[in-house]
Parts: C-alpha cells; structure tokens; sequence
C-alpha cells in the first residue's frame, strides 16, 4: 500500500468495495486536495504529493476499487490505496526500488508489513531479489520476515518463507515471518488460561504444514520470529495488579525464559525490559501498547531494571547453548508419580520440551502455576544413561533447585525437576 494519494471520485479518502473495474479518482497535489484525474503526464508534477519516485506514476499500478473485499487482502487499508502488486512492471520498479535503499542506507534486513496483502508471486520473487542483491554487494545475513495475521496463520505463512518442494520453481521466499500461532498459544497457555498441550498440538501441525517447506526439524528455528507482544496487542503480556504490582513479575519473565527456548528467533518488544505494562481492559484500541520510553519519567533506558537484568541472563543462557538456537524441539511428557506420564493437559499446567542438537540435550522446563511442584520429565534415553546429571543453566529465580540424576522408569529415563511457582528452568549436562 501506499499513503492517502488520491481521493474517490464521490466518495473521497475511502469508497466501498467493487470487484471488477476502477473507481474514478483524483489524484492530491501538495496541499492534499483532489486535483489530476491522472497520475501520469503531470507537467511539473508536486514532490509533496502523488507517489514517488517517478517509476511509479502510472495508474496502472493502483488498484482503485475501494476498500479490501470481505477477506481483507483485495483492497485498500482504510485510506491506504493499494499497488496492484500483480502488475509485473510494478513489481520489478518495487524490486529496484527497494534495492535501492538497501545500498543507499546500508540496511541489513527488512520487515514486510504484511506480508498476506502482496499477490503471488511478488512475496517470493521480492524475498528471493533482496537476498541475491544483499549477497551481490557483499551482505550474506540480510534478513527478510514479514507479517502474516490471520485465522489459517500456519497454512499461509508456509506460502511466503523458504521454498516450497511442491511449488513449481526454484524460487526462495522471505527468510521468515512473525510467528502469530506461537503468540495466541503462548499467552493462553504461559497465563495459566490453557494447557501445555495446546502448545504442543500447534507445533504437531506446523511440522505437518512446514514438511515441504523445512530440510530438517531444527531448520524451523529460522522460519520465525516469536514474539509475546507487538504494537498491534490490545494488552501486553506482562500485566500489573495495582492491589498487587509485583505479584505477576515471575509469570513475564518465566515467559520470555521459554520464549528465548523454543524454536525461532525470539524478539522482545520494547519495553518490556521496562516493565511497561499498558493495557486496554476493554479489548478495543491498541495505543496503550504503545507507551513512550522517551520522556518517560525517572530513568526510561535503566540497564539495572529487574526485568532488563533478567532477559539479559536469558538471553546469555541461550548464547551458550547452540542447542536452542539450532536444535531439534520434542515437547517431553512429565509425571508426578513416576509411573503415568503425559504432556500436560491441565491449567494452568507444566511446559517441558528438549531442545537437541547432534549429542546436546537441553531440557526446557516452565512451571506455569503459582504453587510449587516436584514432578519427573522424560529425557532422551539414549542421550542420557541413568545417572547423568542436569544443572540449571538459568532460572527466572533466585537459588533454583538443581534437579535429581536420570533415573530408569520402566525403560524410560527421566529426570526430577524442583520448581517454585512461575518458575522456568533451562537445564543441560555441559
């Protein structure tokens, strides 16, 4: 999309949806008035106003039929007038263009918002020019992930990253995308709202879905970018009762604990190294996630926060484990007796996953409830012989208690964990 160029002919910044055809428009000048019933052949045209640069004047590359159609992806964005990004003109002026700004400004990757708004096959072939563009003038990380928010999130993020083994073409999309599944999954089940399981089933589909997509199980680690907040939240994760300010600290960092564990590249949003906490107990606007660090009263950038030093921790726990940042991710079964075990299905319940990486365990481990708990949790067997001994690698508490040594449960081998309530514990032989 790009801004508010022109006005519906009638209707103004915004006009109901047609199918077939164009709308008449008039295109602004400077002051943002209605002024050329045409993009093209303006003598002298306005650099405050229309689109620039000059490659995209031309009304060819605008859709002009309103606002988006019933699905939300033909269409204007409120008063955003919508490219027709299936024009394949357009689609090479936006590839230029924006390797353009790649040399001009030195970028080292783009954020795509979003991406489920570009018609096929500009997501792929756009993804696909700025990684050979960056690799051409010397940048071999550049990075490309982009939105993708929607109700069939896992089916439509697999059309966008990687390449599909199905798919006609030899054509890689865009590194990655944010990862919505994991965030609607993380915040019911990290809240206590619903079971470890649900998690669990999520990431069983993705596998499914991402099958002709992804080489490899731990390969899925670099398709997404998780996230427990953004700008378009209602409500951020972290939450404050004001009869009780500190009582859910545990919960917030527990979760970034298991956000920085499982598959992905975890991304935390602003502020919240802060402690911001702004929320619309209504459910309606989005502004209150958007709360000004600058300005803020006291110290707004405070590297000694609670919070700050405690993602920090996280954050050198997963630097020193290779294994979750790149390894395989199995969600482990647990048991209170030792006899009867299962991936939790009560809530608030117990997350436990591994993360494995050629002969590397890691055992992640999230006690999501607020009473303590000693419960027994499966290990790779052949991994870990009885006897092998776990240490904490990082807690989002002080003075964790060190689990017990592997033991034989009927040819299972599993370890006994000890966890405060709200407590996350990273644990690994090395």
């Amino acid at each position: 999309h790009t801004g508010d160029a022109f006005d519906y002919d009638g209707f103004g910044h915004t006009a109901p949806h047609q199918d077939s055809g164009t709308l008449p428009v008039h295109w602004r000048d400077a002051s943002g008035n209605p002024a050329f019933s045409s993009i093209e052949g303006i003598t002298s045209p306005p650099e405050d106003a229309l689109v620039w640069p000059l490659e995209f004047q031309k009304d060819a590359y605008y859709r002009r039929q309103g606002v988006t159609d019933g699905d939300g992806v033909i269409g204007d964005f409120s008063s955003l007038k919508q490219f027709r990004t299936d024009n394949v003109d357009l689609e090479n002026a936006l590839i230029r263009a924006y390797q353009y700004v790649i040399a001009r400004f030195d970028c080292d990757g783009f954020r795509i918002d979003t991406l489920r708004y570009l018609q096929p096959p500009l997501p792929l072939i756009f993804g696909n020019s700025m990684r050979e563009y960056a690799l051409s003038i010397g940048k071999k990380n550049f990075f490309t992930f982009g939105e993708v928010f929607d109700n069939n999130a896992e089916e439509d993020i697999a059309k966008f990253i990687g390449r599909n083994t199905n798919a006609d073409g030899d054509i890689v999309g865009v590194d990655a995308a944010l990862d919505f599944p994991l965030f609607f999954q993380a915040k019911a089940v990290l809240k206590g709202f619903a079971a470890p399981q649900a998690m669990a089933d999520m990431y069983a589909l993705r596998k499914t879905v991402e099958q002709q997509v992804v080489s490899s199980h731990g390969e899925a680690s670099r398709f997404f970018v998780t996230f427990l907040d953004n700008h378009d939240s209602k409500a951020r994760f972290y939450y404050v009762d004001p009869a009780n300010p500190d009582a859910l600290d545990d919960q917030l960092t527990a979760a970034v604990a298991c956000l920085f564990s499982l598959q992905g590249i975890p991304c935390v949003y602003y502020g919240t190294e802060q402690q911001l906490h702004g929320n619309d107990p209504n459910g309606q606007i989005d502004e209150l996630c958007r709360e000004a660090l600058w300005g803020k009263p006291g110290t707004p950038f405070d590297e000694s926060n609670p919070f700050y030093v405690a993602i920090q921790k996280i954050a050198q726990a997963r630097a020193s484990q290779p294994a979750l940042r790149y390894g395989r991710q199995y969600f482990r079964q647990v048991s209170g007796d030792g006899t009867d075990f299962a991936i939790s299905t009560t809530a608030p319940g117990v997350v436990a996953f591994s993360r494995i990486l050629n002969d590397e365990e890691v055992l992640v481990v999230v006690n999501v409830a607020d009473a303590a708990i000693d419960l027994h949790v499966i290990v790779d067997a052949v991994l870990q012989p009885v006897g092998t001994v776990f240490k904490v690698v990082c807690s989002n508490q002080n003075a964790p208690t060190a689990p017990d040594a592997v033991e034989d449960h009927s040819g299972a081998h599993a370890v006994r964990v000890h966890l405060k309530g709200r407590e996350a514990q990273i644990l690994a032989t090395s």
